[in-house]
């Protein structure tokens, strides 16, 4: 009879080793799904993202088409006549700023007694804010006498008499145009108005004589 001692052999827990490898089985099979999960993600995201871009592609490619189609059917007539349009409403839009109030102040204090201001016609140009003015006056020194003392107000630049001709009655017609400097936060200063002397007194008028 063959006698073995047990005491000699190794002794394994088996059921915890067990208990390990189906703890690490199921943590690789988690790690793996989680893995597939994200690449069938990522894969889908990059699918969507390049049907994205090639749309935006397309979409450039078909822009560039038509502003080519469009600018090869630019009526530069009618191109032209937009500018001058935009460019007529720009004038507009300074003129809504431009102060007529310190304009007749300005024109009230110079202009003489003998020459009527008969139109005004403000406008943009590259020097600024022009005035274009039609005067009638008696004789043209009294015009001339008007341009400068505007120039004089420091307020109208390069005041110039672009057109001058005869009235049916006699008197002299211009148009004198003139660059706008002042501007509409520095009001006009109007000169005090002088209070008429008073009358001599009759006695100091007969001493006066004497």
């Amino acid at each position: 009879m063959l006698r073995t001692n047990l005491s000699t052999r190794p002794f394994y827990n088996e059921r915890a080793v067990q208990l390990l490898l189906a703890l690490a089985a199921v943590i690789v099979l988690v790690v793996t799904a989680f893995n597939a999960i994200r690449i069938i993600a990522l894969s889908r995201q990059n699918t969507d993202l390049s049907s994205l871009i090639d749309r935006d592609h397309e979409e450039a490619q078909r822009l560039t088409r038509e502003a080519q189609r469009i600018r090869a059917g630019i009526n530069q007539t009618e191109l032209e006549a937009t500018a001058r349009g935009a460019a007529l409403a720009n004038s507009l839009i300074d003129q809504r700023t431009f102060s007529w109030t310190e304009f007749f102040n300005h024109i009230e204090e110079t202009l003489p007694p003998d020459v009527m201001l008969t139109g005004v016609q403000p406008a943009v140009s590259d020097e600024g804010m022009k005035i274009s003015m039609t005067v009638v006056g008696r004789r043209p020194v009294d015009v001339d006498e008007f341009m400068e003392k505007l120039e004089a107000t420091g307020a109208f630049e390069k005041v110039l008499n672009r057109l001058e001709e005869d009235t049916d009655s006699g008197m002299s017609r211009m148009v004198v145009e003139a660059n706008y400097v002042s501007l509409p936060d520095e009001p006009v200063q109007a000169e005090p108005e002088k209070k008429p002397a008073a009358p001599a007194a009759p006695g100091r008028a007969k001493g006066a004589s004497r």
